[in-house]
């Protein structure tokens, strides 16, 4: 899945529709001291994992965060390249 890098979607704090910039959370959690910070759990089902986006709103003074949840998919691409129809490979 390649989703781009901001969103229009509902800021609580602003109460109107604002460009929100997306952040994997876990990304962000894991960042920093203190090791592992979610379990590893090694009886696994599923292959894939939910894909969770830290949404944030890019108003200056605003700066509000919320999640939002899309669905499971194997690859998970931020702001990449959009695929064209019928486009020519180059190498």
């Amino acid at each position: 899945v390649n989703m781009p890098k901001t969103r229009w979607t509902f800021c609580k704090k602003c109460g109107k529709h604002q460009p929100h910039k997306g952040k994997r959370h876990y990304d962000r959690k894991q960042s920093g001291c203190g090791g592992q910070t979610k379990l590893i759990f090694r009886k696994k089902a599923k292959t894939t994992k939910k894909i969770v986006l830290r949404l944030e709103c890019v108003e200056p003074n605003c700066r509000s965060n919320r999640m939002l949840a899309i669905k499971r998919c194997k690859h998970f691409e931020l702001g990449g390249n959009k695929k064209r129809k019928g486009q020519v490979i180059q190498f």
